[in-house]
């Protein structure tokens, strides 16, 4: 009986391969295990808390402190899976139109600017664990060690990972080109550091702009394009202390808030396992789909529900497409304009609670996460109407001939399915304003909700639920978050240098000063963030630059909330704007569509979005009108 490993070992270099693979395959083991088993144990100890508070009056001490430790081993572990399936965020436009042999290069490039981020930080990372050995957490009485160290574990497993990498890929040239290439650069800059220095804050230009925005168009992963901005900044022209790039990364992380990240991720995971979402949307169907573009208004109302679930676009968008489009391309729907429209309701929907950038606005710049989540509803409601004039405009001349009404009775019976789903964003807003859960551990109510209700869909009305795939959503929850959260965390060391350099005083100076106050201001913003938000994604945006722009626009008079809403859903048309936006290759992805073929269609959607846009920045009350 020959082993499995007999054929390849017989090649000459194929022991080392075999090697790596298994080292590969033991590190996703345990890093998948470990994080899956936090998201379940962070839920319920949140979900504990909330009851020994509100209902037994008797609140746990300790089990913020406890959540908080397990939170950043969640992030970082998560950040280590995500690495490892190759899923942390990156701008991949340019580089996929790219010739192979140049994309080849490009890979290559990404993956040696990583390896170098996380060399240079591996070592600092070590300093500032050990130095929290001195620190005693209050409530457990514990040296923080036990939490600071997931730092260095997390990078020294992703530079691992990432060396093995170096050495399993496909084409040697490429690596040695890249590593001399990054080695030019930083060779440049280090000869060139007199004469930046002498730039004063127009230095910032030369890493925070150039050299990010060359890594980023060049398809390295974001967060390692804000790593390695900020240490080249500090390491160059300061004297600060590098272990200071690694404890801003962990107080971007930190922010108890954040833990919201991985369970509402999950939420929108449970929500389509449990059927929940394609029940509400074949309620919708059996009570619109019947007229002229129905089907359309099912797919914008069912992402305005289950966007008030799940918090998660891709997510939203995966629960809705593969229930309407095979019935939308049976009625002669263009696929390209599905897909189109698809992207539209993510952009359109950014606004609705538990939206992750609500929750990421509220943690970077202090705004109320209730007020967030009461002011966010109308706003969408806005963008999704003048999407509604779009879709009425091109089927008005549809032909329904061949389309059967539902009944009565069917519609009551989808409506009952339904109902425990369409209960569900009530329920998260009422639980939050009503201070039964804070923003945080809501999500478990829903997570605990959406639960019970697979069991009892499975038990009671045969709904046949596919069990096995709960290990799998666990481990994605992690992936997205910890790939979500080490951005957060990457972008606020980055913000801190900006601050720190008297960037942040000079930009507010330069936006108080436009012409037309808060009406040039909003405007400004505008633009900046439909940029933004189609180079860089939402989160890493807000963190960069919220809270520097958010006490300018209160100084204007400009509403936290209402600015909120502007920023958020400028930055969501960009993300679902081609070329560069990233969610709208998603929503191509999940249709199955070519990107090519979606994008003539999405430009009267994204125009309609822009009027709606501009009417939320010119009318408060949209935003404010249920404070």
């Amino acid at each position: 009986m020959h082993s499995p490993h007999s054929k390849e070992d017989a090649v000459p270099g194929a022991s080392s391969t075999s090697i790596f693979t298994r080292i590969e395959r033991a590190i996703g083991f345990v890093t998948a295990g470990v994080a899956g088993t936090l998201v379940v144990v962070e839920t319920l100890l949140l979900f504990a808390g909330v009851l020994a508070r509100y209902v037994y009056r008797r609140p746990l001490v300790w089990s913020d402190e406890l959540a908080s430790i397990l939170f950043l081993w969640l992030a970082m572990l998560g950040a280590v899976i995500a690495y490892q399936k190759s899923e942390h965020m990156r701008m991949s436009a340019l580089v996929n139109r790219a010739q192979p042999a140049r994309r080849a290069f490009f890979e290559a490039f990404a993956l040696v600017t990583g390896v170098v981020f996380l060399a240079l930080v591996f070592g600092p990372a070590i300093e500032y664990a050990i130095d929290e050995i001195m620190v005693v957490t209050p409530a457990l009485e514990i040296p923080n060690v036990w939490r600071a160290s997931a730092l260095p574990i997390g990078i020294g497993l992703m530079l691992v990972l990432g060396v093995i990498r170096l050495f399993r890929q496909g084409s040697a040239r490429n690596v040695l080109g890249a590593l001399v290439l990054v080695g030019a650069v930083t060779l440049a800059l280090w000869i060139a550091t007199p004469l930046i220095m002498a730039m004063g804050n127009y230095r910032l230009i030369v890493f925070f702009v150039l050299l990010v925005g060359t890594l980023v168009l060049s398809g390295a992963p974001i967060v390692f394009s804000f790593g390695l901005a900020t240490f080249a900044f500090l390491a160059l022209t300061t004297r600060t202390p590098l272990t200071v790039v690694v404890s801003r990364i962990d107080e971007g992380m930190s922010h108890i808030i954040l833990l919201s990240v991985p369970l509402f991720v999950f939420l929108g995971l449970l929500i389509e396992l449990s059927g929940m979402a394609r029940a509400m949307v074949n309620f919708l169907a059996s009570l619109i789909g019947h007229l002229r573009g129905g089907l359309s208004y099912v797919l914008l109302a069912g992402m305005y529900l289950v966007s008030g679930i799940s918090g998660s676009k891709a997510a939203d968008m995966a629960a809705i497409a593969p229930v309407l489009f095979p019935e939308m391309k049976k009625r002669g729907e263009n696929p390209g304009n599905l897909v189109a429209l698809l992207s539209a309701s993510g952009a359109m929907s950014e606004t609705i609670p538990p939206s992750l950038v609500l929750i990421t606005i509220g943690s970077v710049t202090g705004v109320s996460i209730a007020g967030l989540f009461t002011g966010g509803l109308v706003p969408a409601l806005v963008l999704a109407a003048t999407l509604c004039v779009i879709v009425w405009w091109k089927t008005r001349h549809d032909d329904l001939s061949g389309v059967r009404r539902a009944s009565h009775r069917e519609i009551l019976v989808a409506f009952l399915v339904a109902l425990p789903g369409i209960a569900l964003p009530f329920l998260i807003r009422a639980a939050v304003v009503e201070g039964v859960a804070t923003a945080t551990e809501v999500s478990t109510i829903g997570i605990i909700y959406s639960a019970v209700y697979a069991v009892v869909a499975a038990l009671f009305f045969r709904q046949k639920i596919e069990w096995h795939r709960l290990r799998p959503m666990l481990v994605e929850t992690a992936s997205l978050s910890g790939a979500i959260l080490i951005i957060i965390g990457a972008a606020t060391a980055m913000a801190w240098s900006l601050t720190q350099s008297g960037f942040s005083r000079e930009l507010a100076a330069s936006m108080a000063r436009l012409p037309g106050g808060a009406t040039s201001f909003m405007a400004v913003s505008i633009v900046a963030f439909i940029v933004l938000g189609s180079v860089l994604e939402g989160i890493p945006a807000i963190v960069l630059f919220g809270p520097l722009l958010f006490p300018i626009a209160r100084q204007l008079g400009i509403h936290d909330i209402q600015y909120a809403m502007v920023v958020i859903l400028a930055m969501g048309i960009g993300l679902f704007a081609p070329p560069f936006g990233v969610g709208y290759y998603a929503a191509c992805a999940i249709g199955r569509v070519d990107p090519s073929a979606a994008f003539k269609p999405i430009w009267p959607y994204l125009a309609a979005m822009t009027v709606g846009l501009i009417l939320v920045a010119a009318i408060p009350w949209i935003s404010i009108g249920f404070l």
